[in-house]
């Protein structure tokens, strides 16, 4: 990539979802094809990638935050910045002291063109492009220093709901092609990758642009040899069709019972105000669906705390009817304003005091349902796939097929196998994984 004989050594943080994730190890691959190796623990870098997250204020702030850190650490690495947050505000990305480059979302990919461009000039550039113009799908599967690989089907959303800047952020909805994503699941059965997790923004979506669907695709990937799991990231309830539910739970040969729905809200009058495609009856249908088929699937819903018109009434409706799901687990996330969304237009306000209340409880009910499904299964006996150890650890990890965490000490020859094993208890350690005994 460059004139002279010097290694160049890159650094890379993520932060947000696994499609973000799969797309920084995307880049990372990129880089080291052209000369410019990860940097070991201890390194110093020369250049710093940074895929940030834009979903709430939160996430803007962590991304500040970790820009000034890295600058103020290494004051001589370029520090490229891309993501959600790069896309939304690339201005006020840009006037952080030490960035160097700025790319949009459609500009993520050739991090290393301009890269190469710094490295020749030291010149700061910022590139993005408008999100109504981004309309190519750029194709990523990755691993990083993981076992289960990341596939990118889809990117971008047409939805709008009115709390969201996502689609601002990524542009809107485009698919990969079906025959050319079932290619890369063969390449990596190739090299002994197991699992693959299908990642996007909104992949029940996919295929809109190209005239195929979900269905066809899942059907697709199901026949490649050598992949024995596959794990869908997240799914809006109505693009979860009762077609779907019934392939997975009685025709998939390698399609897992673990579900992540979003809902956003328990009550159809704030569902009505997020513009979302459903209501409750559907989205309780869908969880039912699920259960009766698949009682031991892993089901894990999205909920938003506070959001904007949802007055006591409204947050009562929707805690009684999330404590009535059959899911197991609540991701809960405290709504956060979004400048320049339509939600910013909606009557009552829900203070920061009650939300951060709303958060709480609706997280003592996500330990209770999560701890009720654990301890329902002390005893049983899954497959675990092994993954790689982190941090010298001297025990292994591994995920059942309907994604439970378990635990064991570390043999390094069973590293990407998967054996059979006895969940023998909680892991007082590490409350959300087992103790799991090999058979």
């Amino acid at each position: 990539m460059t004139d002279n004989k010097e290694i160049l050594k890159a650094e890379y943080h993520t932060l947000g979802c696994k499609l973000n994730f799969s797309e920084t190890s995307a880049i990372g691959k990129i880089l080291t094809g052209k000369g410019i190796f990860r940097a070991a623990k201890g390194d110093t870098p020369d250049i710093i990638v940074i895929n940030t997250c834009s979903v709430t204020e939160t996430a803007d702030k962590k991304g500040r935050q970790l820009i000034r850190r890295l600058s103020t650490r290494y004051p001589d690495a370029a520090i490229v910045v891309t993501g959600c947050y790069a896309q939304l505000k690339p201005e006020e990305v840009n006037s952080i002291p030490g960035v160097d480059i700025v790319l949009g979302s459609n500009e993520k990919m050739r991090a290393a063109d301009f890269i190469e461009k710094w490295l020749k000039d030291r010149e700061k550039r910022m590139e993005v492009t408008p999100f109504l113009e981004i309309k190519k799908f750029q194709p990523s599967c990755e691993r990083g220093d993981r076992t289960r690989y990341f596939l990118k089907v889809q990117d971008g959303c047409d939805y709008f709901c009115t709390y969201c800047t996502i689609p601002y952020a990524r542009g809107r909805s485009r698919s990969g092609k079906i025959v050319e994503l079932v290619d890369t699941a063969r390449k990596v059965a190739d090299e002994g990758g197991k699992e693959i997790v299908l990642t996007g923004v909104n992949i029940g979506e996919f295929g809109r642009d190209t005239g195929e669907t979900f269905f066809d695709l899942i059907r697709e990937l199901d026949k490649v040899s050598g992949i024995e799991r596959y794990r869908i990231s997240s799914i809006e309830p109505n693009l979860l069709t009762e077609e779907i539910i019934e392939w997975v739970a009685n025709e998939a040969r390698a399609f897992t019972p673990h579900f992540h729905i979003p809902l956003q809200a328990g009550s159809d009058k704030v569902l009505r105000l997020m513009n979302r495609r459903y209501d409750t009856s559907l989205f309780e249908s869908r969880i039912k669906k699920i259960r009766d088929l698949m009682p031991d699937a892993f089901i894990g819903i999205d909920i938003i705390a506070g959001a904007r018109g949802e007055d006591e009434a409204e947050w009562n409706n929707s805690l009684e009817f999330v404590k009535r799901l059959p899911v197991d687990k609540l991701h809960v996330f405290p709504y956060s304003e979004r400048p320049g969304t339509p939600a910013l237009k909606i009557d009552h306000v829900v203070s920061q005091e009650e939300k951060h209340r709303r958060v709480a409880v609706l997280t003592a009910l996500s330990d209770s349902k999560l701890r009720e499904f654990m301890e329902e299964r002390v005893g049983k006996e899954y497959d675990v796939l092994w993954e790689h150890p982190v941090n010298g650890s001297d025990r292994m990890h591994g995920f059942t097929p309907n994604y439970l965490r378990v635990t064991a000490p570390l043999d390094a020859t069973r590293i990407n196998t998967i054996s059979r094993v006895r969940l023998t208890a909680i892991d007082t350690d590490e409350p959300d994984s087992f103790i799991g005994e090999i058979i």
